[in-house]
């Protein structure tokens, strides 16, 4: 069975999108079946694993409120192992059109629950927001990761976050885990950036991954060509960052078993 682990953080500009591609890339290198579902309207993720997002189909919207079958909507990447389902800006009106469904905040769950037997990893890369979509992607997952940029507000707003994913274990998904708090666009020359670092893993601890996201030019650059990162640059030190956060939680789960 597949572990579904989300990405969430209703701030947005914290790294979610660039995470959810690039852990996903490199878990596809070291030779793991990873599915990327794309559960934010604006489709960052879907157009940087070089998804059109003009002749996309089948979306996870098409999914979700229309109950199309997950695999019609399966795209693959220039990644082997790597697949996507993309999003689709429709997806902004799917709160809207769910408020009457039955049970609205297990319906990706339940679109999701086939595909699990078919990768070792699915990542939903959620919206910066904690609407019905964010709800649905944590009621779904299995964990979640929470990225925090190494700035002055990083911590702002993630009381409330913590607070959706308490609500969301004591109501819909008992089982739901804190992955880990990832930071990201580290810059260790900033006095700043050392500072949050130690804020972080004084209030988080062992929730605070051993990895650290650098602030790294090749990241921002891959999008912008359709892939991640280590088809970009595998040298770069974005590329390197998430091979090794990528290698941290497989042995997490490894420990785990």
């Amino acid at each position: 069975m597949g572990k579904i682990i989300a990405l969430a953080n209703q701030k947005g500009g914290v790294g979610k999108t660039t995470t959810a591609i690039n852990l996903a890339a490199s878990l596809a290198a070291l030779e793991k079946k990873v599915l990327v579902v794309d559960a934010d309207p604006q489709a960052n993720a879907s157009s940087g694993l070089g998804v059109d997002i003009q002749q996309v189909e089948t979306s996870i919207y098409d999914c979700i409120v229309n109950s199309i079958d997950p695999h019609e909507a399966v795209y693959t990447t220039d990644i082997d192992g790597l697949d996507i389902i993309p999003s689709h800006i429709d997806l902004v009106g799917a709160e809207i059109e769910m408020l009457n469904v039955e049970k609205r905040e297990t319906v990706l769950k339940r679109t999701l629950d086939p595909l699990r037997s078919e990768y070792d990893f699915i990542m939903i890369d959620c919206s910066p927001s904690l609407g019905v979509i964010t709800v649905n992607s944590l009621t779904a997952a299995d964990s979640v990761i929470i990225p925090v940029q190494c700035e002055y507000f990083a911590l702002e707003g993630i009381s409330k976050l913590l607070n959706t994913i308490k609500i969301i274990k004591s109501k819909l998904n008992t089982s739901l885990e804190i992955e880990g708090f990832l930071l990201t666009m580290f810059d260790s020359r900033l006095r700043l950036a050392n500072q949050i670092y130690e804020e972080v893993k004084r209030h988080f601890q062992e929730l605070v991954f051993k990895t650290v996201i650098q602030r790294n030019v090749k990241l921002s650059e891959a999008p912008s060509h359709g892939i991640p990162c280590i088809l970009y640059d595998a040298t770069s030190n974005g590329a390197k960052n998430y091979i090794s956060l990528a290698k941290e939680i497989l042995s997490r789960d490894n420990e785990d078993k």
